[in-house]
C-alpha cells in the first residue's frame, strides 16, 4: 500500500545495503588518502635534510619534471590530507550510527550521485549553494 501524499514515500535514510556501498567507498578513499599522507610525510622529512634519498624514483621525477614543492607547500598539504581522512572517519561513524547521507540542514536525504563524488559531504547540494554552513 502506497501512499502519494507528499513527503509520505520520502525515504529519510539510506539502507544497511546503500549505507555499506558507501562504506566500501569510504574505505577504498581512505586508504588512498592514508599512503598519501604518508608519502606527504615521508616527503617533509626527507626535505629536512640531504641523504641518500636524494637518488629516490620520486625524487628524480620532480627534478625531471615539475619544481620540487617547498617544505611549507608540502606541510600545506599533507595537513589538507590529514583533514580529508578526518572527514571520512567521521563520515564512517555517521555509517555506524546510520545517520549517514543525511543533510544537516535539511534533514534530508543527500543525493547518491553527491555521495559517490563527495563521500563525506554533510549537506545536499542546495544547502551547500545556499551557503549554509
Amino acid at each position: 500500500m502506497e501512499e502519494h501524499t507528499m513527503g509520505a514515500t520520502e525515504k529519510n535514510r539510506y539502507s544497511d545495503a546503500e549505507l555499506q556501498e558507501f562504506k566500501e567507498i569510504i574505505n577504498g578513499k581512505l586508504e588512498k588518502a592514508l599512503a598519501d599522507y604518508e608519502e606527504l610525510c615521508r616527503s617533509i622529512r626527507h626535505l629536512d635534510g640531504n641523504d641518500i634519498q636524494d637518488t629516490s624514483p620520486t625524487f628524480k621525477i620532480f627534478e625531471e619534471g615539475a619544481a620540487v614543492l617547498s617544505k611549507e607547500e608540502t606541510g600545506k598539504l599533507a595537513e589538507r590530507q590529514k583533514k580529508f581522512i578526518s572527514h571520512l572517519r567521521a563520515a564512517l561513524i555517521r555509517i555506524e550510527n546510520k545517520t549517514y547521507g543525511i543533510c544537516r540542514a535539511t534533514g534530508k536525504l543527500i543525493s547518491k550521485e553527491r555521495l559517490r563524488a563527495v563521500p563525506h559531504a554533510t549537506l545536499s547540494i542546495d544547502a551547500k549553494n545556499s551557503g549554509t554552513k
